[in-house]
């Protein structure tokens, strides 16, 4: 019996989630939640897997021994995120779309510390690799003109919704932008990013 605990911000997309789950006989529902950062007593529910339909950049965890398997549905994915979000500890991302048997199956295989990708999400992994001879390039972590903008908005200062006003985009959008940015300069924070940023000359101070 996997133990299982349900966030999701949405109440419709709460119960159908613990509808899907009570549709197996190897799942139990230790909790369901609008948002995980209000349970306080997660220790206390020992949930083996989280089934989260919250907005991942704002659950992203650092993975840690014994911390529970986490189970992404979103609609927004973006390969340099995607593979952060691995590095991190996640062990399934699917779409919001994803069938009720592709999500109980990404349960149990999370479960069994198997990492889950869905077709379209590898697909998207794959067509952003770079090529063997592009290898040195990436070192150089080349950033697109987007993610200097907001490399430089960082640095000025400037909070996500802010650069999302300055920029005409959502904030969601800046917040993969920051993930992107992260992932390809090696920096485990926007501080981080920054001075290594103005270290490499992309940010002038």
């Amino acid at each position: 019996m996997i133990r299982l605990l349900i966030a999701a911000a949405s109440p419709v997309v709460r119960a159908g989630l613990e509808a899907l789950a009570a549709s197996s006989p190897d799942l139990q529902v230790v909790g369901s939640f609008p948002d995980i950062s209000v349970v306080e007593d997660l220790a206390d529910l020992h949930p083996e897997v989280i089934l989260s339909a919250i907005e991942p950049d704002e659950i992203l965890p650092t993975h840690e021994d014994g911390t529970p398997a986490l189970v992404l549905l979103t609609n927004e994915v973006q390969p340099a995120w995607t593979a952060e979000a691995f590095r991190r500890g996640v062990r399934a991302i699917l779409p919001r779309d994803a069938s009720q048997a592709e999500i109980l199956a990404a349960i149990t295989a999370a479960a069994s510390d198997l990492a889950v990708v869905h077709p379209r999400e590898m697909e998207l992994l794959l067509s952003s690799a770079p090529a063997p001879q592009a290898q040195h390039e990436a070192a150089g972590f080349e950033l697109t003109p987007r993610e200097l903008e907001v490399l430089r908005m960082i640095a000025d200062g400037a909070p996500n919704k802010i650069i999302a006003w300055k920029l005409g985009i959502s904030e969601h959008t800046v917040k993969f932008h920051v993930a992107s940015i992260l992932a390809k300069v090696g920096a485990s924070s926007r501080t981080e990013a920054v001075t290594i940023g103005i270290r490499k000359g992309l940010v002038l101070l």
